[in-house]
């Protein structure tokens, strides 16, 4: 279910980032479109310096499209946890290249939800290529909708936390509609 929260058979949407960081902060305007777990095409509409670059991913390859040089240029593997557009984002967390269900073993976690929270920690199977040492997503216990996902890792420290926030309902689906990834082995980002 956490796979296909945003996704289903098919999805488009407008979306809009804001990074902020210590030296900066601005925000980019960008239009996705999915179909199932395999494809995602995102392109940037705004600001105007960084239209149309776009991000497609086909399977488990993934390419960026650099208009103002008229290039495409591959994303290799070893890329997906890179930073997107420079923000706190990886390639991965934008196209979803890994799975919940087939490269995470999942256990309940007890103590960890508040209130009607259920917990669950998901470690990566050892021949799944993710970054993280394990992530602990708590979600609404009556709705299923996740609340927070904190990501831990190698050395076995909480690196960032992703809260989902302002559900609503869009193309007849109960969504967040928020996501705030907020990295706590950065200052100010």
């Amino acid at each position: 279910k956490l796979d296909e929260l945003f996704r289903s058979k098919a999805s488009k949407g407008r979306m809009t980032m804001t990074v902020v960081t210590p030296d900066f902060e601005r925000t980019l305007g960008m239009n996705m479109v999915t179909r199932g777990m395999e494809d995602t095409l995102i392109r940037i509409t705004s600001p105007r310096k960084e239209a149309g670059i776009s991000t497609l991913k086909k399977g488990t390859e993934m390419w960026n499209y650099l208009p103002k040089v008229k290039k495409t240029v591959r994303v290799p593997p070893s890329m997906m946890m890179g930073a997107w557009m420079g923000s706190d984002f990886t390639n991965d967390d934008l196209v979803r290249a890994s799975s919940w269900e087939n490269d995470y073993d999942m256990a309940f976690v007890d103590g960890v939800g508040a209130g009607d929270e259920v917990c669950l920690r998901y470690t990566p199977k050892p021949s799944a290529a993710v970054t993280w040492d394990h992530i602990d997503t708590c979600f609404d216990g009556g709705t299923s909708l996740p609340h927070r996902q904190d990501f831990y890792d190698e050395k076995g420290r909480k690196a960032r936390t992703l809260h989902f926030s302002e559900v609503k309902e869009m193309g007849g689906r109960t969504i967040p509609s928020v996501m705030t990834l907020e990295p706590l082995l950065k200052q100010g980002h």
